[in-house]
C-alpha cells in the first residue's frame, strides 16, 4: 500500500475514534455521521489546537447539521444540469466531472453533503458516458475534475482520464478541484506529478479557508505541484466562526502566496442542509473585500462570489463604495483611504487626432522611436 493510502487509513471516520483523540461524546455525533459521513486526516487532526477552533468548526461534526429541515440538498441544482451521470454542464464552453464521491475530509458545510462518501457514486461503464458526451460537444474546451476529490484515485485511473480527454480534440483545459494538498500532502508524490506533466495546460483549484491550514508540509506539497508546471489558484468558503474576519483573511491570503498558490474565489456560503450554521451575511464579506482591497496586494484579493441558488452560476459581488457617481462627464471614484477622485470620460463627439507614426524626423528615427520596441 502507498505510503498516502496508510496514512488516509487512519483517519477518523467513526464517533468513538472522536472519544478517543478530541474528547467527544460518541452518542451527541452519531446521527450526523449516520447522515453525514466523516473522516480527518491525521495532518488535519494535528492542527487541531482546542475545541471549537477554526480547524475543528469545518470536520467535527455536530448535533445542530440536523436541524435544517426545510433546505434542500442541491441548492445549486447541479442534478438538473446533468445530462449523463455525474456531469454538470451549467456553462456553455466548460463541465464540471465528478469523478469520485470520496474526500480526504468532509467538510461540514460541503455542498455536496447529499453525496460525498456514500458508496456506489459511480457505476461500471459511466465515465465512458461521460467521455462519449464530452465527444460529441466540440463546444466544451474546459473540463473541471471533482467530485469528491480527484486526488484520491489512484494514479493509474488519473492518467487514463486525462489521456482520454487529451485524445478530444476541442478539449483546451484540464482543471482539478481538490482539498488533498491541505489535508493529506503525502498524496502529491513525485509519482504523480510526472505523469500530471504529461497532460499539460493543467490547472488546479485548492481549498483552504484558514492560515493554519497551510503548514510546512503543506507548502512543500503546493510546492511540487507549482514546480510540475501547475498553476495554482484557491478556493475559499466565507463561514462563520472560521474565517470571518479580515485580519484572519489577510494573513490566510498572505500564506496562501507563500505557498505559490493564487488566491481565486471567496465563495459565500450555499444554502445546503445542513450548513446554515456557518453562513454570514453578504455584507460580511463585501467587508472583507474592502478591508483587503489597497491594503495588500491585488494579487492577495480574491473574487467575492455568490453561487445562485437555482443553478444560476457564480456571480461576483463587489463593494459598492468605490464607485460614486457614473454619468457622461466621467467616474467619481473613493479608493481604500476613502479619498475621491475623478476620472472624465472621453470625448465621444470630437474626433481623436492620433500622432502621426512612420514620418522620419531629421535624427533618421520614425516619429515615436519608442514604437519600434512592439
Amino acid at each position: 500500500m502507498d505510503d498516502w493510502k496508510q496514512i488516509l487509513a487512519e483517519s477518523i471516520t467513526k464517533p468513538e475514534d472522536l472519544a478517543k483523540h478530541l474528547g467527544v461524546d460518541p452518542k451527541e455525533v452519531e446521527e450526523v455521521v449516520g447522515a453525514y459521513p466523516m473522516r480527518i486526516t491525521p495532518t488535519v487532526l494535528a492542527t487541531i489546537k482546542e475545541k471549537g477552533d477554526a480547524i475543528w468548526k469545518q470536520v467535527v461534526p455536530e448535533a445542530i447539521e440536523m436541524d435544517d429541515i426545510d433546505a434542500q440538498d442541491d441548492p445549486l441544482e447541479e442534478d438538473t444540469d446533468s445530462p449523463v451521470p455525474h456531469l454538470v454542464h451549467r456553462y456553455p464552453d466548460r463541465v464540471l466531472l465528478m469523478v469520485t464521491n470520496q474526500c480526504p475530509i468532509y467538510c461540514r458545510f460541503c455542498t455536496r453533503k447529499r453525496l460525498v462518501g456514500k458508496p456506489g457514486f459511480l457505476k461500471k461503464g459511466e465515465l465512458d458516458q461521460a467521455f462519449a458526451y464530452l465527444r460529441e460537444h466540440t463546444e466544451v474546451r474546459d473540463v473541471i475534475l471533482s467530485g469528491g476529490d480527484p486526488l484520491l484515485l489512484p494514479d493509474n485511473l488519473i492518467e487514463r482520464i486525462l489521456k482520454t480527454l487529451r485524445a478530444i480534440p476541442h478539449l483546451e483545459l484540464i482543471r482539478f478541484g481538490t482539498r488533498v494538498p491541505g489535508t493529506l500532502p503525502q498524496r502529491i508524490t513525485p509519482e504523480f506529478c510526472e505523469i500530471v506533466k504529461k497532460y499539460h495546460p493543467i490547472y488546479m483549484n485548492l481549498h483552504f479557508n484558514h492560515p493554519d491550514e497551510l503548514t510546512p508540509e503543506v507548502k512543500e506539497a503546493c510546492g511540487r505541484l507549482a514546480d510540475a508546471g501547475i498553476p495554482l489558484g484557491a478556493q475559499t468558503v466565507l463561514l462563520k466562526g472560521v474565517n470571518d474576519d479580515p485580519e484572519i483573511m489577510k494573513r490566510l491570503m498572505h500564506q496562501l502566496l507563500l505557498a505559490r498558490v493564487k488566491p481565486y474565489y471567496l465563495y459565500q456560503a450555499d444554502l445546503t442542509k445542513g450548513t446554515n450554521h456557518f453562513r454570514t451575511s453578504v455584507e460580511t464579506g463585501m467587508k472583507i473585500i474592502q478591508a483587503l482591497q489597497g491594503h495588500t496586494s491585488g494579487m492577495a484579493v480574491p473574487h467575492f462570489v455568490i453561487d445562485a441558488p437555482g443553478g444560476g452560476g457564480k456571480i461576483p459581488i463587489l463593494p459598492n463604495e468605490y464607485l460614486l457617481q457614473l454619468d457622461e462627464n466621467g467616474a467619481v471614484l473613493k479608493n481604500y483611504e476613502n479619498k475621491t477622485y475623478h476620472y472624465p470620460q472621453p470625448e465621444q463627439d470630437r474626433p481623436r487626432e492620433l500622432p502621426m507614426v512612420g514620418v522620419s524626423s531629421p535624427g533618421g528615427l520614425c516619429g515615436n522611436g519608442a514604437l519600434d520596441e512592439f
